[in-house]
């Protein structure tokens, strides 16, 4: 047996807060660590999931936008607005900026001395981790293997039929003909968008009886309307019964549903319906680490595992799956190990969230729904994008924003916004959310016009008054 090598700090997987850490505690605390990785250096976000994924919505913007003004602004062929993809030049777009985030994380392995160890480390003792033959045991383990796209093996022939997930989609360098999504989630409706602006036909199943469950009614009617328009085909309330054929080559799904369609037919197959963490096979019970029935690795509010001195983090630990959820793991985690942990760990932090697609669609807080079911009192005020003058500038006018304020105080609850580039209003409204402060510390800021930002005056200064 291997002779034993000890760290201070090792992470199994590379994902965002793992990273972090590692470079963090090697470069300025002089702790001794290793980070392994059998898949991509730098965890799923920069790789095959949020960069990649929205330099082709970018991408699918700009084609989308040019047919779009082509007919009005330029004479001659280009300006019949029959422009189609060229997919294996979009997908070298997509490898250019993945390499040079790869080669950027490298750069900083070697600046911080944090050892990068390539292979499939599993644990085989509680602080004991064994790869590529060697044994390595730390002070600290950080568990950090992410999750994966689930694909439903109960359905006849879907494993057949060789679905996409989202990593093999981002690799595909010919248009389908006609994609169909399974799933009308974040990642179902970004795809979806974009692969109908390259030039697919596109149609999304989804098994609920909207798009965006989670969402509140009025959020998904206009965002519905607007991929509706754009040539997006739903079919909602709609079951997969089997599959037959194989992605790449022609699929066929038997579908159950409200509609009298009883199957659908589509050149390729995209699995979307959500993500399972990845933690099997890697030792974790061997190691007596506890998991959670869905699969997570079980922790508690400062990522503290069954183990002492082992932690977990982001999809794996169950954090809400988003990289900067990641990034404030790692943040609760390096205070924690520095001396200094924060006062209630991951509990009551805020959970922003964006949807790239055009519009965009930002969220931070309670949602109206949410609010009603939990009996909480609120005042709203609604905004339509039109009135915010910079979208008329852009030609982008859908779409809304509307807050939620305490019925009998001035805090925030919740605010949502549909709209072009929405996602940059968060921060401010999360910044008075976070302090405490009253919406009408806003209403009193002098914000330049014409930007986006500019609306969230209008917005806040149409809050109800309180009731007397």
């Amino acid at each position: 047996m291997a002779t034993a090598e000890h760290y201070d700090f090792i992470a199994l997987g590379a994902g965002e807060a793992a990273k972090l850490l590692a470079w963090d505690l090697s470069s300025k605390h002089g702790k001794k660590c290793a980070v392994i990785e059998h898949g991509p250096i730098a965890g799923a976000c920069p790789t095959v999931a949020c960069m990649p994924s929205k330099t082709l919505v970018h991408l699918a913007s700009v084609i989308h936008q040019t047919r779009h003004d082509a007919p009005i602004f330029v004479h001659g062929a280009a300006a019949q607005g029959d422009i189609k993809a060229d997919m294996a030049a979009v997908i070298a777009q997509k490898k250019a900026v993945v390499d040079g985030l790869a080669e950027s994380f490298l750069g900083i392995f070697a600046d911080t001395k944090v050892e990068l160890i390539r292979g499939h480390g599993h644990l085989v003792g509680p602080k004991t981790v064994a790869v590529n033959g060697r044994l390595l045991t730390a002070d600290t383990v950080v568990i950090n293997t992410g999750s994966k796209a689930a694909v439903d093996a109960s359905i006849p022939g879907m494993l057949d039929a060789k679905p996409m997930t989202h990593v093999e989609l981002l690799e595909l360098t010919t248009l389908p003909d006609h994609l169909i999504i399974l799933g009308g989630g974040y990642v179902g409706l970004e795809f979806a968008q974009a692969f109908v602006r390259f030039g697919a036909k596109v149609t999304v199943v989804e098994r609920n009886d909207r798009l965006l469950k989670a969402e509140d009614a009025d959020v998904i009617a206009e965002l519905t309307a607007v991929l509706s328009r754009e040539g997006v085909q739903f079919l909602t309330s709609t079951t997969v019964t089997s599959v037959s054929g194989v992605s790449g080559d022609g699929v066929t799904l038997h579908l159950s549903g409200p509609g009298p369609a009883t199957e659908i037919r589509g050149s390729h197959l995209l699995v979307a319906t959500g993500r399972t963490p990845t933690t099997s096979g890697i030792g974790l019970v061997e190691a007596g680490i506890r998991l959670r029935p869905a699969g997570h690795v079980a922790v508690d509010e400062q990522l503290r595992t069954s183990v002492s001195g082992v932690f977990a983090v982001g999809d794996c630990a169950g954090s809400p799956y988003f990289t900067h959820i990641g990034w404030d793991d790692y943040r609760v985690l390096l205070a924690s190990l520095t001396g200094s942990p924060r006062e209630g760990g991951t509990t009551n932090r805020q959970v922003p969230s964006v949807l790239f697609t055009s519009p965009e669609l930002a969220h931070v807080g309670l949602r109206e729904h949410e609010a009603k079911a939990k009996g909480i009192p609120y005042r709203i005020a609604k905004l339509p994008m039109a009135e915010i003058l910079r979208t008329r500038a852009l030609g982008e006018t859908t779409g809304f924003a509307k807050v939620l304020v305490e019925a009998d105080g001035d805090k925030v609850l919740g605010f949502t916004a549909l709209g072009p580039g929405v996602g940059e209003l968060l921060p401010v409204v999360q910044l008075v959310m976070k302090l405490g402060l009253s919406y009408r510390e806003i209403v009193d800021l002098i914000i330049v016009h014409p930007t986006m930002c500019e609306g969230l005056v209008d917005l806040f200064r149409s809050v109800p008054p309180r009731d007397m």
